[in-house]
């Protein structure tokens, strides 16, 4: 008999869009008191500074509006597991339409309160079900609001690396999906059981192909916490760095993820 075809997880609509707007509070908060050299400072992306990074931010939750106002498409073209493994091709756009927002906007606290009441007003009125033309392909509203967990914890976490004693908060509802999310693509990438990947207190998947366990513990275990497991997740940490830092614990033939990290960058 065919093993049994595991359920999607889903995501309460309610909670996620609380915690997308929660975490952008978090965000404009803190961006709102970056010094001018601060926002001058680089950042782990490359070329970007602090302000190119806050600007983009502010462009990855008013995507969620200009997606809403545009034409609905005929029939949605993507899941939600299948968003992280789209973005890279969209990379080299997305970096030209930072920077060109960045250099349009030199009052980010304006740009933040204009795309906060927007968002605001975009989720109160539109149903989850609503489909939207995204950079990436159609998909449900309801899933593209859980994306943007991904975009704001990363990028959260990139803030909090460029600016030393930053501390933005990290939504618990908002890194909870973002985890998840990130977790559940590794598992749709490399289906299998012979990998169980922990990322306490939110996720457990079985991943990588090979001997199955029924019970007791499984063939390899890998285990890490989850700002470590989304920096692994985006290409901010390597394997062998992660494991060299003790940030991941890895045992078992198959416990060896580097091969298939990251899962977006």
């Amino acid at each position: 008999m065919p093993p049994a075809k595991k359920r999607s997880r889903t995501y309460d609509p309610a909670r996620t869009r609380t915690a997308v707007l929660a975490q952008f509070g978090h965000v404009r908060d803190a961006v709102r008191r970056l010094t001018a050299e601060q926002l001058a400072l680089p950042t782990r992306l490359g070329d970007w500074t602090v302000r190119d990074l806050a600007a983009h931010v502010a462009a990855a939750v008013e995507s969620v509006s200009r997606n809403i106002d545009r034409e609905e498409p005929a029939k949605p073209e993507l899941t939600l597991l299948q968003w992280p493994l789209a973005t890279a091709s969209r990379a080299a756009g997305i970096a030209e339409d930072t920077r060109r927002l960045a250099a349009d906007n030199p009052d980010l606290d304006a740009l933040y309160a204009r795309t906060g009441e927007r968002i605001r007003q975009r989720l109160a009125d539109t149903p989850g079900s609503r489909l939207l033309a995204t950079r990436t392909g159609a998909m449900t509203l309801d899933d593209y609001v859980v994306t943007r967990t991904v975009e704001l914890i990363t990028h959260t976490d990139d803030l909090n690396a460029a600016v030393p004693g930053l501390g933005v908060p990290h939504d618990r509802q908002a890194l909870a999906a973002c985890t998840r999310l990130l977790a559940d693509t590794l598992a749709a990438k490399a289906p299998g059981g012979a990998t169980e990947v922990r990322v306490p207190p939110y996720a457990v998947v079985q991943c990588v192909e090979g001997p199955r366990h029924t019970r007791g513990t499984p063939p390899s275990v890998v285990e890490t916490d989850p700002l470590t497991w989304i920096r692994l997740a985006t290409g901010r940490v390597t394997w062998a760095d992660a494991l060299t830092d003790a940030k991941v614990s890895a045992s078992g033939e198959r416990a060896d993820l580097g091969a298939l990290l990251p899962l977006l960058s």
